[in-house]
């Protein structure tokens, strides 16, 4: 006759595996949710912002641009851009290639870059790899759709999926790890607390090269360019503004008050550009634009990234 009372779940019995000593429940569980909340800044934000504020013809076109950069990113992510921009130097503006997959790697404490030290004061983060990879993951995927915003109506989708490997390894790779990864911009006293330069600064510059490279629009769609669904712009654009929350409220690696403020700082510095923006188009133009505010909004959120939890 067997005693049920003695038959113990696996995960029970080895407990020091399921929980190690080292994981903060709080920490770990903020940082996957501003990770998701990244994420769905891009899928199905920007997504449904790209489909909706280009004319009709470039609707799914846009929005499957953007759509490819985010699961192309992931893949090209953890087989060996995580580590160009966060493992060992090879360069000093380049890591070394490298897969960040496996147990041993994705289960193990993840440590804080150097180049953090100076702004958070912590050594060790409370939980493990496998977050840190998604969340730095989820960076690199919106900025490579933010950069696609330049080129919307411009580009063949064929180009696009080659082009989408091609940058996130030879310019996203390099500014990232240049200034978190401990790099030369990192070594010359650069500050960038949640992406102003890493992720903004470079899509901005990369859009406008790479829309003059391309080049114009036909003029017969430049002379008049209405969004085909006003009312799903404004949807995609409050995905955005929401999921900036865990843009720079994750920031700090830790579920601890600077997040609270960085949050806090984010969200008022939107508000007051939208409204701001809103107030110019009718002192110049004479009534307020549904897509001014929207581009108040996206400006207020991007000024404040760098410095939102400093």
């Amino acid at each position: 006759m067997v005693d049920n009372t003695t038959i113990v779940p696996i995960a029970y019995i080895n407990n020091s595996t399921s929980v190690p000593p080292w994981l903060n429940k709080g920490d770990n569980a903020w940082q996957m949710i501003a990770a998701t909340l990244v994420g769905l800044q891009s899928v199905p934000g920007l997504v449904i912002l790209y489909g909706s504020i280009v004319k009709k013809k470039w609707a799914v076109n846009s929005a499957f641009m953007a759509l490819y950069a985010f699961a192309a990113v992931i893949i090209c992510w953890v087989t060996w851009a995580y580590k160009m921009s966060f493992g060992k130097q090879l360069l000093p503006f380049w890591g070394k290639a490298g897969p960040a997959l496996g147990q041993d790697f994705l289960l193990s404490q993840s440590e804080i870059p150097e180049s953090v030290h100076r702004n958070h004061l912590l050594l060790k983060q409370m939980y493990p790899m496998a977050a840190m990879v998604w969340y730095q993951g989820m960076f690199a995927a919106i900025t490579m759709i933010l950069l696609a915003g330049s080129l919307l109506g411009r580009m063949n989708i064929r180009a696009w999926m080659m082009f989408v490997p091609l940058w996130l390894t030879f310019s996203y790779t390099v500014g990232a790890f240049s200034l978190w990864g401990g790099g030369v911009l990192f070594r010359w006293g650069v500050l960038d607390y949640s992406g102003g330069y890493v992720i903004h600064v470079s899509s901005g510059i990369a859009g406008l090269t790479a829309a003059y490279w391309v080049g114009p629009r036909l003029k017969k769609d430049r002379e008049r360019f209405p969004p085909n669904n006003i009312l799903l712009m404004l949807a995609g654009a409050g995905l955005l503004w929401l999921g900036w929350s865990g843009f720079n409220g994750g920031g700090t690696f830790s579920a601890n008050i600077e997040s609270s403020l960085a949050i806090i700082n984010t969200n008022v510095c939107a508000a007051t550009s939208l409204l701001m923006w809103t107030l110019l188009d009718v002192i110049y133009f004479k009534k307020p634009s549904v897509i001014g505010a929207v581009q108040g909004m996206m400006t207020g959120l991007v000024c404040i990234t760098p410095g939102a939890g400093n």
